[in-house]
């Protein structure tokens, strides 16, 4: 297991995942970090910068060139070692599991040499403090990469991932987690388990725009981002990546919900 350990940071610092090979989105980040004055130290992606969209290659070398930290996400971690699937931990046979196969396919098509390697550099964990509070960046869960924390899961399922990622980076008072797509803040205890939802993709709420987070001095703040979704819908098309996601980008619902919990479908 890889580990950084950014030190302590000043100012606000901005998260976000999910990229999923969405490069218009990835530009429109990078442009409102700028905008917000906030500088690639103080900025954290959560992982898969590779998954739906077409652009998967130059999402990789848009992200490096820019320089922010990254964790190495299911995908990443499954391209690294130019695995046959992106081990999201969909069931198998479901629909999200059937679709993953074009799209990883496109996806392993574009990624190079540099890219597999520079993935199997990312680290799994990512620690930093900030306004006297400890935090832990994880992709999924504390238990495995591909692990989905729901916003309506049980405060025992999240203390328990909670433990298990205190056993490797000592005490920490808020974990920052991506994989679900789904942003999410709750607070057990004097602990927080946030999700800064994904940039690449909406996240299955019928709105297009995606999400990331701001760690202020006071507080932590979720944000809508707008992108160029014509575009990227279109990019898309033109790599017949038409199995559903496409439409998600326009529509802002996924083109399943069987991994949601059922509390969670719309």
């Amino acid at each position: 297991m890889k580990k950084i350990d950014l030190g302590v940071l000043s100012g606000d610092v901005l998260v976000f995942g999910g990229v999923y090979s969405n490069l218009h989105a990835l530009d429109a980040l990078i442009d409102k970090a700028a905008s917000m004055n906030i500088l690639p130290e103080n900025i954290i992606c959560t992982g898969d910068v590779v998954a739906y969209c077409a652009y998967a290659q130059d999402s990789v070398e848009r992200i490096r060139d820019f320089g922010c930290h990254v964790l190495a996400g299911n995908c990443e971690n499954q391209l690294a070692v130019d695995a046959e699937d992106c081990g999201c931990g969909f069931e198998l046979d479901s629909t999200c599991s059937l679709l993953s196969k074009t799209w990883y396919a496109h996806a392993k098509s574009q990624i190079t040499e540099s890219s597999r390697i520079w993935m199997s550099n990312l680290p799994d964990r990512i620690i930093f403090s900030h306004n006297n509070l400890r935090f832990g960046v994880v992709h999924g869960g504390a238990s495995d990469v591909s692990k989905f924390i729901w916003p309506v899961d049980s405060d025992k399922t999240i203390l328990n991932e909670i433990d298990l990622l205190e056993t490797e980076i000592n005490s920490i008072d808020c974990v920052l987690a991506g994989h679900t797509g789904i942003p999410m803040i709750r607070d057990i205890n004097d602990k927080k388990w946030v999700n800064s939802g994904a940039i690449g993709l909406p996240a299955n709420n019928g709105e297009i725009d995606t999400n990331f987070i701001i760690i202020s001095e006071k507080s932590i703040i979720n944000m809508k981002l707008e992108y160029d979704v014509n575009s990227a819908f279109q990019a898309m098309q033109a790599t017949s990546l038409i199995q559903g996601y496409h439409s998600t980008l326009r529509t802002g619902y996924w083109p399943s919900e069987e991994i949601l919990p059922k509390e969670m479908w719309v």
